[in-house]
């Protein structure tokens, strides 16, 4: 344990995500089916998990400054209604921009509220929140039903960016291809995964993974990022050594509205919906902000979150038979197992029982019943998120002043 304690953090990633390919690999053979490991459950995990990562990526920036974001959700919407209308009128790319706007304009609202009129973060998110399907709304009857195709709740179908594959791997030798098509024990599988996250992939998903390492460098590598942490952990002390925390705030708070502006849309471009739809976000700005927790507030953390998230969304989604959906609630117990012998070597007796009486349950569910029903892996994302809160919450470390009121000039 100390040798494996020593490794570098990616090594120690490869080794888990290795080791979780495995457990699939195994675990998707009882019944008798491929889609645990199949390109398509990857291509589509990455689909779905793009909008959760990008609203968990903008929660980080407004928690790092202090600032709770709950309104990710109605920023997320703005997006989506700017997004298609720029889409529409000046191209896809000025439609993803002017998403951003549109997020951003919410997060100005937030940062107002919040930051120079003192109100209750959760007050004010959840007024974003109100506010945005009201004025999405009036802005598609006054646009929208103009256009053809168009209606007081959606647009006309709107242009995509596009797409690439990444050569060699995915598309001319396709070497991924060709070891998965060898069906070799555990390899096959691994490049099947592989190959569906280097396939047919947007343009602004790769963005939004490029996001993860700037969104790293900056916060943790550069003056402004450390300056703005700081306000969300001691604005106080910032403030004793001359930094504008109100400003870092405003920036914060504008640059995570920009990100759920940019998650909205990524949403009703044609990787995931090409198209505007009234409530089409479907509490993901929520899922964001559980991602965010899961990532225990870091980028990387977030990422896995939000494919976590997308993962059983991608299973499900072309699971005819069931089968898959079935295989995920033995993966479910084994992994509480795992969680078990955690916390039993950590002298967690209370999280130990408690581990061992779930992954029961979980067992049981599964060689009792032959088929689950089609919401279990839309629950499931959830699920994930009280499994962390419950049994790792000692190690789940918020920035210490986020949500907490500040005035300048206040010890």
């Amino acid at each position: 344990m100390r040798r494996f304690a020593e490794l570098p953090a990616w090594a120690r990633w490869a080794l888990y995500a290795a080791l979780g390919v495995l457990l699939l690999t195994i675990v998707q053979g009882f019944d008798d089916t491929n889609r645990l490991t199949a390109a398509s459950s990857s291509q589509a995990m990455l689909r779905w998990g793009m909008p959760i990562l990008l609203a968990g990526l903008g929660g980080l920036f407004a928690e790092r400054a202090g600032i709770v974001n709950i309104g990710l959700e109605g920023m997320m919407i703005l997006g989506t209604w700017f997004g298609a209308w720029g889409a529409l009128n000046y191209g896809a790319w000025a439609g993803l921009l002017l998403g951003i706007a549109g997020g951003a304009l919410g997060g100005l609202i937030h940062a107002i509220a919040t930051i120079s009129f003192g109100v209750d973060h959760v007050i004010s998110g959840v007024a974003v929140n109100i506010l945005a399907p009201g004025a999405t709304r009036f802005l598609s009857s006054e646009i929208f039903t103009g256009y053809d195709g168009g209606s007081i709740t959606q647009s006309p179908r709107v242009p995509g960016v596009g797409h690439i594959t990444v050569p060699v791997l995915a598309s001319g030798p396709d070497l991924l291809g060709d070891v998965m098509r060898a069906d070799v024990f555990f390899f096959s599988d691994v490049a099947g995964l592989t190959r569906g996250l280097a396939t047919q992939l947007s343009l602004v998903t790769l963005i939004a993974l490029l996001l993860v390492p700037f969104t790293a460098w900056l916060l943790w590598r550069t003056r402004f990022g450390l300056r703005l942490r700081v306000c969300g952990e001691r604005p106080e002390a910032g403030e004793s050594q001359g930094i504008n925390v109100y400003r870092y705030k405003y920036v914060a708070v504008v640059i995570s509205g920009g990100f759920a502006g940019l998650a909205g849309a990524f949403i009703v471009s044609p990787e995931l919906s090409g198209i505007y739809l009234e409530g089409q976000t479907t509490g993901r700005g929520f899922i964001g902000l559980a991602a965010l927790i899961l990532g225990n507030w870091r980028p990387s953390g977030i990422l896995i979150g939000a494919l976590l998230f997308g993962y059983p969304f991608g299973v499900g989604l072309r699971d005819l038979d069931g089968a898959a959906s079935h295989s995920l609630l033995l993966v479910n117990a084994i992994a509480l197992v795992g969680v078990a012998v955690w916390a039993h070597r950590r002298g967690q007796r209370t999280s130990t029982i408690l581990a061992v009486v779930l992954s029961g349950l979980a067992a049981m569910w599964y060689l009792v019943a032959e088929e689950v029903p089609d919401w279990w892996t839309d629950i499931l994302p959830y699920v994930i998120v009280l499994v962390v809160l419950v049994f790792f919450t000692q190690r789940l470390r918020p920035p210490a002043a986020a949500g907490r009121p500040y005035r300048k000039g206040e010890a």
